[in-house]
C-alpha cells in the first residue's frame, strides 16, 4: 500500500486508521509526504528550517505509531505543490518501484467544504497528481521511462471526499490514530483531551453511515483488467 498526501500531518487526520490497521494485518504500508511542512504555524517569527525540522521528527515518531514500513518527505515548500511533470514523475518512480496494490490520497476534487472551509492548494494538487500518477502513467511504459518497469495499480482510495462510497472500519486502530495524531503536536496543540474528542467523534460520524463503530470514509476507484 503506497499514500501520497500533501503535509506531514495529512495522512494522521485522513487515513491513520486504515492505515495502522492494513499494517496489522501484513501489508507494507509506504508513505510519501509532498510538502516540508515549513509554513504550518498560526503565528509569525517562527524559523521554517526549524519547524521543518520539528515536523520531521512528529512524522518520525507518528510512523512508528502506524507500523508504517516507510516514509519520506519530497520537501517542496508550503504552497508551492504543484501537478506538475516532475512531482508526477516522482510519484510513478515511487509505485513503480513498490508495485502497491492500492494507493491512497485525497480527493483533488473536493474544494468546498460547507462555507467556511476551502481545501488547501497543495491537498488538490497532490491528488490530482496522483491520479494523473497512477491513470494512466505509472503503467504505460512510455511515460517516464527511465522511472522502472510499468505498474498498474488496483485501486485508489481518496479521502477528504464529498462523494465517499466505502468505508474502512477503524474500531481497533482508532486508538492508534489518535496516537499518531498527537505525534503532531506542533499542529494540534497542548488540548490533547481535545484532539481524542474530536478524532473519535469524526470516526463515530463516518462509521455510522455504514453501520461501524468507527470508520474513515473514501471515494474508491477500482482498476478491473
Amino acid at each position: 500500500m503506497l499514500a501520497v498526501y500533501a503535509h506531514p500531518d495529512d495522512p494522521e487526520v485522513s487515513c491513520a486508521g486504515t492505515l495502522a490497521r492494513w499494517a496489522d494485518e501484513g501489508a507494507d504500508v509506504h508513505l510519501i509526504i509532498g510538502a516540508a511542512g515549513d509554513k504550518g504555524a498560526q503565528h509569525g517569527g517562527v524559523d521554517p528550517s526549524g519547524l521543518t525540522d520539528v515536523r520531521a521528527a512528529e512524522a518520525d515518531a507518528a510512523a512508528r505509531v502506524l507500523g508504517l514500513a516507510a516514509h519520506e518527505n519530497l520537501g517542496y515548500p508550503d504552497g508551492e505543490v504543484d501537478n506538475s511533470v516532475e512531482l508526477r514523475e516522482q510519484i510513478v518512480r515511487r509505485i513503480r518501484a513498490l508495485q502497491p496494490d492500492t494507493v491512497v490520497s485525497c480527493d483533488p476534487t473536493a474544494v468546498f467544504f460547507g462555507s467556511r472551509y476551502v481545501n488547501h492548494h497543495d491537498h488538490r494538487s497532490i491528488g490530482f497528481a496522483v491520479l494523473d500518477a497512477c491513470a494512466p502513467a505509472a503503467a504505460s511504459p512510455l511515460y517516464f521511462p527511465d522511472a522502472g518497469p510499468p505498474h498498474q495499480v488496483s485501486a485508489i482510495y481518496l479521502s477528504g471526499t464529498l462523494e465517499p462510497d466505502g468505508w474502512e472500519d477503524i474500531s481497533t486502530t482508532i486508538d492508534r490514530k489518535v496516537e499518531a495524531l498527537i505525534c503532531h503536536r506542533s499542529q494540534v496543540g497542548d488540548d490533547l483531551d481535545l484532539v481524542d474528542e474530536v478524532v473519535r467523534r469524526r470516526a463515530a460520524s463516518a462509521g455510522a453511515d455504514a453501520a461501524l463503530e468507527c470508520a474513515e470514509a473514501f471515494r474508491i476507484l477500482r482498476f478491473r483488467f
